[in-house]
């Protein structure tokens, strides 16, 4: 017999591991909400570029993401629709386990956070890859074979065992071991967002990207990502390189869930959602530019990921670079005009 999701569970194809989870659950408890309204509750749009010693390069569209001083997306979301939503960890894989049972025997799926190069039905074409700060929603369980059903972006739902799914959530590979993490959520206060929390949720995501506290972070981060770039080709070995532009690519695009652009065309489609439960018509300008940065971040990652297999990525990494300094004049302007808008 083949394993069914819980009853009224709706799985959709999703953009962002993030905002899907989320409207998986919060769907399931009849609470209809788009994955861009999500984001923008959550002021989950920001810039980071990063590189630890010994790692590869990083660079990254989302904020608020729950580090030390962030409440975190998933949490701003349930402060402005009225739900409680509580993150927890244990480093017991048992207890883990125990609590995941307990919540799907319930009745409610459960959205995990966990490594996805783990995840049986991910390929990475024979490279090892992981990264821990991935979240999914588990939507079914099979005690007797132990096997849950997993509700990810894609079609349709996978099968994965407890086995697979511990070794995933117990994952200690840097720089985001997930630490067996999971949400619970009480939908029992449930409304629909106000326009002043809106308002708030746009201008801590303005504030983020024009007022970083290092210059890795926001608009700044942009501009420095821009000189950073043509300064690969000399850290790191040509496979290396390669990479290294593969796997900016994909956190640029939407194959690493960003809905496209680094997150800035979602956000874009949040502004228009916005301006008709606050009666801005302003944001639809701001819109527009969110959406023309997100083609621009898209042409980024084109150029990206042509330098994988290019005889010269050096070439192509200038090119790319040279986009940056113009994306970041139009996240500027969009960001200060939201700012104002915010008040």
């Amino acid at each position: 017999m083949t394993l069914q999701p819980l009853v009224g569970f709706k799985h959709f194809t999703t953009r962002h591991c993030v905002t899907g989870s989320l409207r998986h659950v919060y769907a399931f408890n009849d609470y209809p909400i788009s994955e861009e309204m999500l984001l923008g509750l959550g002021s989950g749009v920001g810039f980071i570029y990063w590189q630890a010693k010994g790692s590869q390069p990083f660079l990254g569209g989302r904020a608020n993401a729950g580090r030390p001083g962030e409440e975190g997306m998933e949490k701003a979301v349930g402060r402005c629709t009225g739900v409680k939503v509580e993150l927890h960890h244990t480093e017991s894989a048992p207890r883990a386990e125990k609590v995941l049972l307990e919540l799907l025997e319930g009745g409610q799926p459960a959205m995990l956070a966990l490594d996805m190069g783990f995840l049986p039905y991910f390929d990475f074409q024979g490279q090892e890859y992981h990264f821990g700060g991935h979240v999914i929603v588990v939507c079914g369980l099979d005690l007797t074979h132990r096997q849950v059903l997993i509700a990810d972006r894609d079609q349709p739902l996978h099968l994965a065992s407890l086995e697979a799914l511990a070794q995933a959530r117990g994952s200690h590979y840097q720089p985001f071991p997930p630490h067996n993490a999971w949400y619970t959520f009480d939908f029992s206060q449930k409304r629909s967002p106000q326009k002043d929390e809106i308002r708030q949720a746009i201008r801590q995501c303005a504030r983020g990207m024009l007022e970083p506290p290092i210059a890795n972070l926001g608009v700044a981060g942009i501009r420095k990502a821009a000189q950073r770039l043509v300064e690969w080709p000399n850290l790191m070995n040509e496979a290396d390189l390669r990479l290294t532009c593969i796997n900016a690519a994909i956190m640029i695009d939407a194959r690493g869930g960003t809905g496209g652009g680094l997150f800035r065309t979602m956000y874009g489609h949040f502004l228009e959602e916005a301006m008709e439960i606050t009666s801005e018509p302003r944001l639809r300008e701001v819109a527009l530019q969110f959406l023309t940065a997100g083609q621009r971040w898209d042409e980024v990652a084109g150029l990206l990921d042509r330098c994988y297999q290019a005889k010269a990525p050096h070439e192509l990494l200038i090119q790319a670079s040279r986009c940056l300094p113009e994306i970041a004049e139009i996240e500027e302007h969009a960001w200060r005009e939201l700012w104002d808008l915010s008040k």
